[in-house]
């Protein structure tokens, strides 16, 4: 978190200042002196590591001259068609809370707050009657809006390049090929040592096994995230992969952090919001029905309930395309100084939402660890996978990427699908936006997300999306229609990661 990671190192760093007012440091050697201290304390290494978490997610500085929109989002329909978007959703959530007459926030009784106290570990057993609650949307009714985007600017066909794109997205981005994608992803060629490939013919897999664990603790006893960052794009060991990603996300669960977390947690037992139920529904319609997932049930309410509540959330939305959403107290529609942004940190849970935290389940069992994780993983990449913008890991680009990539490469089966009214967006676009989680074996999915923070992007996700498209295209060609093509795609969880992601990009004729 920007703001909240600088305010801590500034805490942490001002308890040690405290160390150079000793009277042999003199003010001629001073700048040498903090120069030491800095190196032999390790704050050098802490500093460097907050400075490089804070270039990984802020966008690249604007011109002087543009407008602080435009580091939100530079193109003017999109940010009219997030807008649009996000007055649909709370529309949906205000029209609930009418029909079912129920407040989007209200203290919760002194019993009621002991109840929920007592079983704060064990909320999966708790089993609220949730049959009014609908999920306010779900990833198909967002893509219907992608479809409709369109450019103002000039007709569809004007721009030579885009005339000839037969997919369901109809906004001109510039996407990559399969030159500039090799080269981005270059560390996951053919004759380079990954973990999740068993059969790599130039070295021997125990050999570098070994070899790539050795260095893996290596740079975890440097304590360098740039360094984690560069090593886990080969893959993470299972047994430092926790302590690599909380070093890359510059996650350290100091006594404040654990302290934040616990006042997140008092924030739950003392205010029932209406998004709770949203969430307890989402939990139960998705993780508790996942075989791989449904132990993690307590985990999941406990990390999502407080982090409807984490203000600090909100940062995000200065690089966001979105804009949280305000509701006004009783009796005071419409005056902004009534206004509060609801939920606290902005942001409105979906069917599936809760699938971004599941996996992270089987790495950290500390709850304020795993909260921080995941809401680090969230302001850095998770977003984007719901708001509309036109950066290269939004979801628009995605969607394009994936769809360009099928196009050029497979056209025979793109135009089959086409054809057939199979779209191959209306089947991937629910991989896309849950970034694969719940789709495929935990362990592969894993390596996947190792690829996400190694390569600080999630462009891997519609590569993936092609290359899945790809393995199982002579079937493919084979099907009539739509809900056949689905029956084909329906398990990916025998699928293996990286050896599909290598052979399309690296042995696809471009």
């Amino acid at each position: 978190m920007m703001w909240h990671c600088a305010s801590n190192v500034y805490f942490e760093l001002s308890q040690q200042w405290s160390d150079l007012h000793k009277p042999e440091i003199k003010l001629e050697s001073l700048k040498e002196d903090i120069k030491d201290f800095l190196k032999t304390s390790g704050w050098e290494k802490k500093l460097q590591n907050a400075v490089y978490s804070e270039l990984n997610m802020f966008p690249s500085p604007c011109h002087p001259a543009a407008p602080p929109e435009h580091m939100k989002e530079p193109l003017a329909y999109m940010r009219k068609a997030q807008g649009s978007w996000e007055k649909r959703i709370l529309k949906s959530l205000n029209s609930m809370c009418t029909e079912l007459s129920i407040p989007l926030a209200q203290k919760r009784p002194v019993n009621e707050q002991k109840e929920l106290l007592n079983k704060w570990n064990e909320m999966g057993t708790d089993e609220p009657d949730l049959s009014l609650f609908r999920p306010v949307y779900a990833p198909k009714d967002f893509l219907e809006v992608l479809m409709n985007l369109r450019n103002p600017n000039y007709e569809n066909g004007e721009q030579p390049s885009f005339r000839n794109h037969l997919g369901l997205i109809q906004v001109p981005l510039k996407v990559k090929d399969i030159p500039e994608l090799k080269e981005d992803f270059s560390e996951l060629g053919l004759n380079i040592g990954q973990l999740g490939i068993d059969d790599s013919a130039q070295v021997p897999p125990e050999f570098f096994e070994n070899e790539h664990v050795r260095v893996g603790q290596k740079v975890l006893a440097e304590q360098d995230s740039a360094a984690a960052q560069q090593y886990v794009r080969q893959g993470c060991p299972t047994a430092l992969r926790a302590d690599l990603w909380a070093l890359i996300l510059n996650i350290s669960n100091q006594p404040e952090d654990i302290l934040y977390y616990e006042q997140l947690k008092s924030n739950v037992i003392q205010h029932d919001l209406l998004v709770d139920s949203l969430i307890y529904k989402d939990v139960k319609l998705t993780a508790s029905n996942d075989d791989y997932y449904f132990v993690f049930e307590d985990y999941l309410y406990q990390v999502l309930l407080c982090f409807s509540r984490d203000t600090s959330v909100l940062e995000h939305f200065t690089y966001s395309s979105a804009t949280p959403p305000k509701s006004y107290i009783q009796g005071k529609l419409g005056m902004e100084e009534y206004a509060v942004f609801y939920p606290p940190n902005g942001v409105i849970p979906f069917h599936g939402f809760s699938m971004y935290v599941a996996p992270l389940c089987f790495l950290y069992h500390e709850p304020s660890k795993l909260y921080q994780i995941f809401r680090e993983m969230y302001v850095r990449f998770f977003f984007r996978l719901h708001s509309i913008s036109s950066h290269p890991s939004g979801i628009v680009s995605l969607c394009l990427l994936f769809e360009t990539l099928l196009q050029t490469h497979l056209p025979q089966l793109f135009y089959h699908l086409r054809e057939i009214g199979a779209q191959p967006l209306r089947i991937s676009f629910k991989w896309m936006v849950r970034a694969f989680s719940g789709y495929l074996a935990t362990d592969q999915l894993l390596l996947l997300w190792d690829r996400i923070l190694g390569y600080n992007s999630l462009e891997i996700l519609a590569v993936l999306a092609a290359a899945v498209f790809a393995f199982r295209a002579v079937n493919l060609m084979e099907v009539t229609s739509l809900a056949a093509a689905e029956a084909v795609l329906a398990d990916l969880s025998t699928l293996k990661v990286m050896p599909l992601l290598q052979i399309f990009l690296f042995a696809t004729v471009t």
